[in-house]
């Protein structure tokens, strides 16, 4: 891959943006690559990092890339914006743990990345933006990732000013989970992915299949949903291994 960067150690995989030379700004080929990499984990990975290499996580969409569509039919934008669509909804549908390793700037379709991931530790002095006011367009194509974690109101704010918001500030309105200082955010992300990796392989993956479910299904077919999913968990080898390890005082066999 020329643009995205990827690395599997164990339970931990890492997938980093590389086009540094742009501040990891999006085009066509990332778009396709960031996908390729979340469709070819290994069996054995429970924990993504998702990082960016450089100075900063990611400047949104390539200005140069953006200026050539100027160009393509109104069926060709679409299109582009579609499969950009379909790379985020990916992300987010991914049944492994994702972390966001986020420092420097994330801007625009940056923040759609973030958006998706299960959990994001920022570095202190981070700066997020949604840009795209200012250059006459809008966050169309993230816009239902970040809405459902930011919320209406930090939308209405944030997109339509266009204004860079701090760390903290991005803890707040929930597109972030945790702030460390800049020269912290390595150890704290290998700690959280630490906890992570040590729950059991097949509960992760319910949890995100559990959580996915609960938040698009709110009707009263939901309490059988989650009736059936804890029965057979606790009946699986795994959640047996898991309730045995724990009143025999030991380390569950996936540890």
């Amino acid at each position: 891959m020329e643009t995205i960067k990827v690395a599997h150690q164990g339970p931990l995989s890492t997938i980093a943006l590389y086009r540094p030379e742009v501040r990891n700004a999006f085009n066509d080929k990332l778009v396709i690559e960031l996908a390729q990499a979340f469709d070819t984990l290994p069996e054995t990975t429970k924990v993504v990092v998702l990082k960016g290499e450089g100075a900063v996580f990611s400047a949104g969409a390539d200005l140069a890339w953006m200026k050539a569509s100027a160009a393509y039919t109104t069926e060709q934008n679409q299109a582009e914006a579609l499969e950009m669509a379909k790379m985020f909804a990916h992300l987010k549908n991914c049944d492994r743990v994702v972390i966001g390793q986020v420092h420097g700037a994330v801007m625009g379709g940056g923040i759609g990345l973030v958006s998706c991931c299960d959990m994001v530790v920022a570095g202190q002095t981070t700066k997020f933006a949604f840009s795209e006011v200012k250059l006459g367009l809008v966050p169309a194509v993230i816009s239902p990732f970040v809405i459902a974690k930011i919320g209406v109101p930090s939308a209405r704010r944030y997109f339509l000013t266009g204004e860079f918001f701090n760390a903290q500030q991005a803890m707040e309105m929930g597109l972030v989970n945790k702030v460390v200082d800049d020269e912290n955010l390595e150890s704290a992300i290998e700690h959280l992915a630490q906890t992570v990796a040590a729950n059991g392989p097949q509960a992760l993956k319910a949890c995100k299949k559990l959580i996915a479910h609960v938040e698009s299904e709110q009707g009263p077919e939901t309490l059988s949903y989650c009736a059936q999913m804890i029965a057979e968990l606790r009946a699986s080898g795994e959640g047996q291994e898991g309730l045995s390890a724990f009143l025999e005082k030991r380390k569950p066999e996936w540890l």
